[in-house]
C-alpha cells in the first residue's frame, strides 16, 4: 500500500470515527424508567365560519393569519334581498293591524246589536204581560156583557201577536250572540296575523344580523376559503379559524406504554423550532382501538407497529398567556409520565419563555 493510499484512508477512517463521535454527542439522553416519548405534531381545534343563507360575500374584514377575538365581526354578506323581504314584512304587519282596528270596531257593533235587540225583548216582554192582562179582564166582564165578545177576540189576538214578537226578539238576541262570536274569531284571525307579521319580521331581522358572520371564539384566521363578490349557498364557507385556547399535540404509543397512560397523565413538549422550551400538557384522550402509526410520526418500521393515538393538551391559562406566539403544525417531542411516583429528568423540567 502506497503512503498516499494510506493516508486517504486513515483520513476516511478518522472522519467517520468523528462522525460517529458527533452523532452519539447530539443523541438525546435516554428517558429513565417509567417515562415514554413519540414524536408529534401540535394542533389546533379549527373552526369554519359560514353563512347561513344563500347570499353573496360584500366584504371580509380580516386576513389570513390575524388574531381575531370572539364575537368580532369577519365579514359582511350583501344583505339587500333581505331588506327588501324585512319591507315588505313590516307592510304586511301596518295591514293587519288595520284588519285587528276593524274587527275591534265590527265587535263593539255587534255588542251593541245585542244589546238593543236584548233591549227590544223586554219592551215585547213587557207589551206581553199588558196583552195578556187584558185579555184576562176582557174574560172576566164578557159573561155581564160589560165587553163585545169582537173586543174579546181583538184581544187574544194582541196577545199572540205579543208572544210572537217575543219570539222574535229573543231570535234576534241569539242572532247578535251568534254575530259577536264571529266578530270576534275575526279579531282573533286578524291579531294572529299580526303576530305572525311580526315573527316574519324578527326572523329576517335575525338572518340580517347573521350576515354579518362573527367568530364564535377566539383564534387566528387560517384560510380565506372564498374571496368577497363570491355567490354562496347555505352553510358556505367563508373562512377558516383555529382556536388557540384549544391546543394540543397528537402523538402515538405502542400498546405496552399506551396502556399504562391516564386521563390527566402528565406530558412535557418539546419542539423543534424552539428546543430550549420545555412546555406542560395533559393527557385529554387516548384512542381505544389501535391503528398504524402515520408516516409523519414515526419511520417506516414503526409504521409496522399497532400504536394508539393519545392527545395532550396545553393548559388553556397557559395558552391565553401566549396566544399569539402559538402556532400549528410545528413538530416536537412528547414525553409522557407512565409513572407517577418518576422524577421528571432536569432536562424535561418546565422551561417557558
Amino acid at each position: 500500500m502506497t503512503i498516499r493510499k494510506w493516508l486517504l484512508l486513515t483520513a476516511v477512517i478518522a472522519i467517520g470515527g468523528l462522525g460517529y463521535l458527533a452523532w452519539w454527542y447530539y443523541q438525546p439522553p435516554k428517558l429513565p424508567p417509567g417515562f415514554a416519548s413519540s414524536n408529534g405534531r401540535i394542533e389546533a381545534t379549527e373552526v369554519d365560519i359560514a353563512t347561513k343563507l344563500a347570499l353573496r360575500i360584500k366584504t371580509e374584514m380580516v386576513d389570513e393569519g390575524d388574531y381575531v377575538n370572539a364575537g368580532q365581526i369577519v365579514a359582511y354578506m350583501d344583505t339587500e334581498t333581505l331588506q327588501a323581504q324585512r319591507r315588505e314584512a313590516e307592510a304586511n304587519l301596518r295591514e293587519a293591524k288595520s284588519s285587528v282596528q276593524s274587527a275591534l270596531s265590527i265587535l263593539e257593533q255587534r255588542k251593541s246589536e245585542k244589546a238593543a235587540a236584548k233591549a227590544t225583548v223586554v219592551q215585547r216582554e213587557a207589551e206581553w204581560d199588558l196583552a195578556k192582562k187584558n185579555l184576562a179582564r176582557g174574560e172576566s166582564l164578557l159573561p155581564s156583557g160589560g165587553i163585545s165578545k169582537e173586543d174579546v177576540d181583538t184581544r187574544r189576538s194582541a196577545l199572540a201577536t205579543a208572544v210572537a214578537t217575543i219570539a222574535k226578539a229573543r231570535a234576534d238576541v241569539a242572532a247578535a250572540e251568534a254575530a259577536i262570536a264571529t266578530a270576534k274569531t275575526l279579531v282573533v284571525t286578524a291579531e294572529a296575523k299580526v303576530e305572525a307579521a311580526k315573527a316574519t319580521i324578527e326572523r329576517i331581522q335575525v338572518d340580517i344580523d347573521d350576515s354579518a358572520l362573527k367568530t364564535p371564539r377566539a383564534g387566528r384566521i387560517q384560510y380565506r376559503v372564498a374571496q368577497p363578490g363570491e355567490m354562496l349557498s347555505g352553510g358556505g364557507k367563508v373562512l377558516n379559524m383555529i382556536d388557540l385556547s384549544d391546543v394540543y399535540m397528537t402523538f402515538f404509543l405502542p400498546e405496552a406504554e399506551a396502556g399504562r397512560v391516564k386521563l390527566g397523565t402528565e406530558v412535557r413538549l418539546v419542539l423543534d423550532a424552539v428546543p430550549q422550551y420545555v412546555i406542560p400538557a395533559k393527557v385529554t384522550f387516548v384512542a381505544d382501538v389501535a391503528q398504524f402509526t402515520p408516516k409523519t410520526v414515526e419511520t417506516a418500521v414503526e409504521r409496522q407497529k399497532l400504536t394508539f393515538r393519545i392527545k395532550a393538551h396545553i393548559p388553556p391559562e397557559l395558552l391565553k398567556k401566549y396566544v399569539r406566539d402559538v402556532k400549528t403544525g410545528l413538530p416536537g417531542v412528547a414525553y409522557v409520565q407512565l409513572d407517577p411516583q418518576a422524577e421528571w429528568p432536569a432536562r424535561l423540567e418546565v422551561k417557558l419563555p
